[in-house]
């Protein structure tokens, strides 16, 4: 029996929040509603579609034998190299009828229970903004072409878009025991940077690797990181890095096991028994791990990119 859901609420309005439960303050711009939502997409500007041109042309061209299967069907789909910035009213259509998910404009990082309220109700809020020639390479907050590019194409895949779905409605209990670190990690380590096992090889399906041209190569060729099979538990226990390549990625059989590994784990009794805080750091390897490749750490030991380190 699945025990992932808050079974009060079906999500049909956003559920209130707690005063128990502790999340990150962010300051609501006062044109927005509780949605979070823009009243529309940007008008994006010529430089602006040439930018997403560039980024789109770059990370295509080094994908193949990179990104799983599912990842670059969902490109062909979605044709998101038509030219500029992809209107979502048109992403919206095809992906309804593919998967019944949406995409949203949101003008920054939103709260955590209202993400998490989108993502049960099968829309995907996507950064209302793309990133300037100067940070062409790397943007700390996702714009629209991390979360278009990155992120999207996932959700033509029915059981993917399925698990999306259940994430975002775990996010409520979750913050029920004020365990949202965990769930994060979660998160980082799957739709992020999650890694598959295909009949060719490792390939990438995270977001977070799949729109940067350096993690696409790091996480599935380089020998620093580990790769480990995934198990819920210890992933969500496990630190992680925000602003450097990961020196752990998690690898799933198949999109019906990451589902079922989520879906059919008793989260109330993990998050009884689970720490405030992360018991393994980012770089650990524990003897219950199922290891595919047991990383050097060199890149993380010669200081990472703050040394120039290079990514091997």
């Amino acid at each position: 029996m699945a025990t992932l859901v808050e079974p009060q609420s079906d999500f049909a309005t956003l559920p209130e929040l707690p005063d128990d439960v502790f999340t990150a303050p962010l300051k609501r711009p006062e044109h927005l509603g509780e949605d979070w939502l823009e009243p529309e997409q940007n008008q994006y500007s010529s430089e602006d579609d040439a930018i997403w041109d560039d980024l789109f042309n770059r990370q295509v061209s080094i994908l193949p034998g990179r990104a799983a299967t599912s990842f670059l069907h969902g490109l062909e789909k979605l044709d998101l190299g038509k030219g500029g910035v992809p209107s979502f009213g048109r992403l919206t259509e095809e992906l309804t009828t593919l998967t019944g998910w949406s995409v949203v404009p949101v003008p920054m990082l939103i709260p955590d229970h209202v993400f998490f309220w989108h993502l049960a109700n099968r829309r995907f809020p996507a950064g209302n903004f793309i990133r300037t020639r100067e940070t062409f390479d790397y943007i700390q907050e996702p714009d629209v072409f991390h979360d278009v590019f990155g992120h999207v194409p996932m959700l033509t895949d029915p059981v993917y878009a399925d698990y999306m779905q259940e994430y975002g409605k775990a996010g409520w209990k979750a913050m029920r025991y004020n365990r949202l670190k965990a769930l994060g990690a979660l998160y980082w380590y799957t739709v992020e940077f999650g890694l598959i096992e295909e009949s060719e090889g490792i390939r990438a399906y995270g977001a977070g690797i799949l729109s940067g041209p350096m993690e696409a190569q790091f996480a599935v060729e380089a020998q620093s990181p580990n790769r480990i099979m995934l198990n819920v538990d210890r992933v969500m226990r496990t630190d992680y890095v925000i602003s450097d390549l990961q020196p752990t990625y998690f690898v799933i059989e198949s999109f019906e096991d990451l589902y079922r590994q989520t879906v059919e784990r008793d989260f109330d009794r993990l998050y009884r028994t689970i720490s405030p805080a992360f018991t393994y750091a980012n770089s650990a390897v524990i003897d219950v791990d199922n290891v595919v490749h047991r990383g050097t750490q060199e890149y993380l030991l010669r200081g990472g990119r703050g040394s120039g380190a290079k990514a091997v």
